[in-house]
């Protein structure tokens, strides 16, 4: 998939563990873990924001389109 989330890189530069961005932003871990994966198919706009909030990011910095 030419999309790559980097969820995880801005976890560790913020020195966040997903449990606690999870509890954050209101959505499971399991839910989380999928994103961050990038086996999801979709994510809300309202979930990005709000990870984009939490992390002090923009959604650039979490998505990357590669050909």
């Amino acid at each position: 998939m030419p999309i790559i989330v980097n969820l995880d890189i801005m976890l560790a530069k913020r020195k966040m563990k997903s449990k606690e961005l999870a509890e954050k932003i209101g959505i499971t871990t399991a839910n989380l873990s999928i994103l961050k994966s990038g086996k999801a198919k979709a994510i809300r706009f309202s979930t990005l924001e709000a990870i984009c909030k939490e992390l002090d990011c923009q959604p650039s910095d979490i998505l990357e389109y590669r050909p």
